[in-house]
């Protein structure tokens, strides 16, 4: 069963959804892929992975780095799990580029990933904030896509404080 609750943040409205084992959900309302994992079968009601996932939203937009994580399960496929484990690892307040993720990967992996396949599971994170993916940008510094908005992606950066002075918007009709 998979439960939701609204949580109001300082950027906007926030659906929060969780299983018994996870967090499987956390998405801007509006942004793109809104809820598209969502269950026909969800309800909205409390639980103690929501709660702790509402705590962990308290402390961060009170502009504290929370210390912890409450627990997660988002469904995605392995490549995109691996992303995914990837930006958890990435530190309160700094930047990677989609590049260094794949030269993460293959690393790991052995072989070659490409930048644009990491774009899509990044793109494609479940839930927003908590796994990190605003904090991943194009290699020249550009704001690259974010599925809830370009101007949410900096309003988060500048709350963690990150180094924001080589970056900036890409011109309209690139990967906004």
């Amino acid at each position: 069963m998979v439960s939701i609750q609204q949580y109001q943040s300082p950027l906007g409205g926030i659906l929060l959804a969780a299983d018994e084992v996870g967090l499987v959900g956390l998405w801007f309302e509006g942004q793109k892929y809104f809820a598209n994992t969502l269950p026909v079968g969800h309800c909205a009601q409390t639980t103690p992975i929501l709660a702790e996932a509402k705590r962990w939203l308290d402390i961060y937009f009170a502009g504290k780095e929370p210390d912890f994580l409450p627990p997660l399960h988002p469904v995605g496929s392995s490549f995109q799990q691996s992303v995914w484990k990837i930006l958890l690892t990435i530190p309160y307040g700094q930047i990677i580029t989609y590049g260094d993720i794949a030269r993460q990967l293959a690393a790991q992996q052995g072989g070659r990933v490409s930048a644009q396949a990491v774009g899509g599971a990044v793109g494609h994170n479940k839930v927003s904030i908590i796994i990190p993916c605003h904090r991943v940008v194009g290699a020249n510094g550009s704001l690259t896509g974010y599925a809830g908005g370009i101007d949410k992606k900096i309003k988060l950066l500048e709350l963690e404080h990150a180094d924001m002075s080589r970056l900036f918007i890409p011109k309209k009709g690139t990967a906004l």
